[in-house]
């Protein structure tokens, strides 16, 4: 009997000094407990035949609540039994028109929308791969992206024709099939697919038409911001795909929560942590074109959203605004840094083309570490932040910019012989804005226009240095890389700088001097950034 309660009084003992020293303690063995199950349940589905795809659980959703609310939609809302139909429509539509069949990649070039939810659907049904196209790139990077992943078919938004048209010369030369979902054609070379899958039969299609799916087979291509030059493209296959879904459940997220999805869908974060979580839960989605701050608590409210996604600088976004009425958002989910002092990988490499970022004996000999370019710092309760970028990029807007894929751009600017491209932080904006020194060719002045032209042809609009710095010359070190420390402690203060200082006005769609005014109006954020 002693025994017992001298154990049993240990036990209390090192329970209490564990909450002591771990604040944490007992949430953290709640999570690790649910993210046991989801291990388990994860290597069921490596084994099951035939095998068990995100599909098939969310036709299970479809038949267990056919008529619940599956996405909420700028005032539409749409069960699952609807987009169910939808998205056999898509697959039938495409299998008569592009002959697709298993293993055929597409690329999808869709904004936020329930389109892109069974448009990806429909293929899945049908066992091809989709690669999810940034819809704010365009011509060289859009042309990189389509041409990586490997997609003789690529089906685009009508509202993105222009960008499509862009590069169209060169998609017809590579035989690439256009589709836009559009039920009006105006171009050679892209077919319009709207009133075929609008007259297409919606009956299920055939499981056997993805027969030769496993765990192992590529099911998405997602790419990357661009760290190290042009975007690249992961390859995510249905095991990741799985795990990935698992995030909501295990941060607690149920079949009755209602899914806040303002995250981009071709993001990993906003797809298959929030969508196809969202499938695995059985959950509602209320999906938004982008997001905004000044919105969100409406959206909250309008629609009783009980759970949201957090990424980047969204809780701060949030808390700079002015204060409203709240509403009670229950929990909000993110990749956890969970194994933070287990000296294991944190990201895994393997799934990208490039295997440069990989260090290998860091700590000791057979670990391997992904350097993944981020600056993180940690507080006393052993929370992990966002910081800063390292290296030779920078964020802004949540997203990475390459410097050196913004410089080859400046540099195809008729009048600029050499740039250096760097982040500057400004008062009030979280991450760095992009700003550049660039020398103009002998006897050129700096055209406004045609470099804001440029930019506009060639990058999305996070990426485009907002603040251009003109030198004589650009400073080097001794192996020949730009110096960019001075210029970026020097930011944009025309106060300070006697170079000639150039805003970009996104309204005038040009380049125009920097005054002191302007710079006023930034730091004031009269002018939004």
């Amino acid at each position: 009997m002693y025994v017992w309660i001298t154990l049993l009084a240990g036990l209390a003992l090192l329970l209490a000094l564990l909450k002591t020293f771990s604040t944490y303690f007992f949430q953290d063995c709640v999570y690790m407990y649910r993210a046991l199950g989801f291990g388990i349940r994860l290597n069921v589905y490596k084994r099951k035949t035939p095998f068990y795809s995100i599909v098939d659980c969310f036709l299970e959703a479809v038949k267990k609540h056919p008529r619940k609310a599956f996405i909420h939609f700028e005032g539409k809302t749409y069960s699952y039994e609807e987009v169910d139909k939808e998205s056999n429509k898509v697959a039938n539509a495409l299998r008569s028109e592009a002959g697709l069949r298993e293993g055929d990649s597409v690329a999808l070039f869709l904004g936020n929308e329930p389109r892109f939810v069974w448009t990806w659907l429909g293929l899945a049904k049908l066992g091809c791969p989709a690669a999810l196209l940034n819809f704010n790139i365009r011509s060289k990077s859009l042309l990189h992206c389509f041409s990586c992943c490997g997609a003789k078919v690529l089906i685009a938004a009508a509202e993105l024709r222009d960008a499509v048209e862009e590069i169209l010369p060169t998609l017809k030369e590579k035989g690439i099939t256009v589709y836009l979902l559009s039920d009006e054609r105006t171009t050679d070379g892209i077919q319009c697919i709207g009133q075929a899958i609008a007259k297409a039969s919606d009956t299920p299609l055939s499981p056997s038409l993805r027969s030769n799916i496993h765990i192992r087979t590529t099911a998405l291509y997602i790419y990357t911001s661009g760290t190290t030059g042009l975007p690249k493209a992961a390859y995510v296959t249905h095991e990741r795909v799985w795990a990935s879904s698992f995030i909501q459940g295990v941060c607690g997220v149920t079949s009755e929560d209602i899914f806040y999805i303002n995250l981009p869908l071709y993001h990993s974060a906003g797809f298959l942590i929030g969508l196809v979580g969202s499938i695995e839960r059985g959950n509602t989605v209320v999906l938004r074109r982008k997001f905004s701050a000044s919105q969100f608590w409406d959206d909250c409210r309008k629609y009783n959203i009980t759970v949201m996604q957090y990424i980047g600088e969204t809780l701060r976004y949030l808390c700079n605004m002015p204060k409203v009425k709240a509403h009670m958002v229950y929990k909000y989910g993110d990749i956890c840094l969970y194994n933070l002092f287990l000296r294991a990988s944190l990201w895994d490499s393997a799934t990208t083309k490039t295997q440069t970022r990989r260090l290998s004996d860091v700590f000791v000999k057979g670990d391997l570490y992904f350097n993944s370019g981020d600056l993180l710092r940690i507080d006393k309760d052993k929370f992990v932040y966002f910081h800063d970028r390292v290296g030779d990029t920078f964020r802004w807007k949540g997203e990475n910019v390459a410097t050196t894929e913004v410089a080859d751009i400046l540099t195809m600017v008729d009048c600029i012989e050499e740039a250096n491209v760097y982040g500057v932080k400004v008062e009030g904006h979280e991450g760095r804005i992009g700003m550049a020194a660039v020398k103009l060719k002998e006897g050129r002045g700096f055209d406004c226009i045609n470099t804001c032209s440029v930019l506009a042809n060639y990058l999305p609009v996070y990426a485009r240095p907002r603040f251009i710095r003109i030198q004589n010359s650009l400073e080097v070190t001794g192996t020949f890389k730009m110096k960019k420390v001075k210029l970026v402690e020097e930011g944009f203060d025309p106060t300070l700088i006697r170079d000639p200082l150039y805003f970009l006005d996104l309204t005038q769609k040009k380049y125009i001097p920097l005054s002191q005014e302007i710079h006023k109006s930034i730091l004031s954020q009269e002018i939004k950034l």
